[in-house]
């Protein structure tokens, strides 16, 4: 099959689980890169690429809010996501709409 209608299903789900870690923690780029697949079995390997403009379309929606992190014992610090009030309404308004949506396709691909 063609790769990319693989990555058109997978994008249409993105934000959801993006959205899903951050309500369960709060993480850092590489380590939502590496939940996502680690918890998808593989099925969702996300390039940076593909997930900074998320994080900054969440951000800009006011799904999500950033904040620095010194590393202990290094001059570098690390940028963390956190889920704000407006994320949390919003992931449960999408996680019903998900289901919804799941439901309909399994519907009318015979299930």
């Amino acid at each position: 099959m063609n790769p990319k209608y693989e990555r058109q299903l997978k994008k249409g789900v993105l934000e959801i689980l993006v959205l899903h870690l951050l309500s369960e923690q709060d993480m850092y780029g590489y380590q939502l890169i590496m939940a996502l697949d680690e918890r998808s079995q593989g099925m969702f390997k996300l390039k940076e690429g593909t997930l900074y403009p998320i994080l900054y379309r969440l951000e800009d929606d006011g799904y999500i809010k950033s904040y620095w992190v010194q590393l202990e014992d290094q001059r570098m610090k690390r940028k963390y996501y956190q889920i704000t009030q407006a994320g949390r309404q919003g992931i449960q308004e999408l996680e019903m709409l998900w289901q919804e949506f799941s439901q309909a396709v399994s519907v009318v691909l015979g299930g």
